[in-house]
């Protein structure tokens, strides 16, 4: 696990309009792209297999098919050492909430999610969940906006976050927005032992799902 998650805070480092990485403990690739499902606002979807693609490819697929990748939703799944990973293509903005909790008997979920292109904006966000518990989550900015600028969650776990984010000097208003980023996924890749495999994620091809009502 050498890439770890700093690489997230590029330029659209896995497709244009942001990223959304869900990663589970407990959990096989397959099982966590079901659950996730079970989470679709609106009527109930189903996961439709379409082979193994890179993000590019799963992207031309979806707009083929849908007119435009924007209205449909797609996952690529993989694993990397004891994590499940899902990645969400297309127009995952907002559409996911409802259902079963992920982290229900006793998994651990990690959530990164940045809505890059949004014009509002908001911040990149951090969650980690464990059995249906906040351990901590954070706006990655750490600017006050989306009513926290601290760490919340399980307070011996939020607390010792919030201190290494201190020690690297963070909040620091005058600092550039994507350094900001990338320092807060660094202190979130050490203290969660967190990684994911990037050349696989940005060029290579991953099982891929689409997202379609039942």
């Amino acid at each position: 696990m050498t890439d770890g998650m700093t690489w997230l805070a590029a330029p659209h480092s896995i497709a244009f309009g942001g990223y959304s990485v869900v990663m589970a403990r407990g959990l096989t690739p397959e099982e966590l792209v079901g659950r996730l499902t079970e989470t679709v606002l609106g009527p109930q979807h189903t996961a439709v297999p379409v082979g193994d693609l890179t993000g590019d490819g799963l992207l031309e697929l979806m707009a083929d098919r849908y007119g435009s990748e924007w209205d449909s939703i797609g996952l690529r799944h993989g694993r990397c050492g004891d994590w499940s990973y899902t990645v969400a293509y297309g127009g995952w903005m907002g559409e996911f909430g409802g259902g079963p909790p992920l982290s229900r008997g006793g998994v651990d979920i990690c959530h990164l999610e940045f809505e890059e292109e949004n014009g509002k904006p908001v911040p990149p966000q951090f969650a980690y969940v464990h059995d249906e518990v906040v351990l901590s989550a954070f706006n990655l900015h750490l600017d006050g906006s989306w009513g926290y600028d601290g760490v919340v969650g399980e307070p011996e776990v939020a607390s010792r976050v919030q201190a290494e984010l201190t020690a690297a000097g963070l909040p620091d208003e005058e600092a550039d927005r994507r350094d900001v980023h990338r320092t807060a996924l660094g202190i979130v890749e050490r203290h969660f032992g967190l990684s994911l495999p990037r050349d696989e994620i940005v060029t290579g091809t991953l099982p891929a799902v689409l997202l379609e009502p039942a």
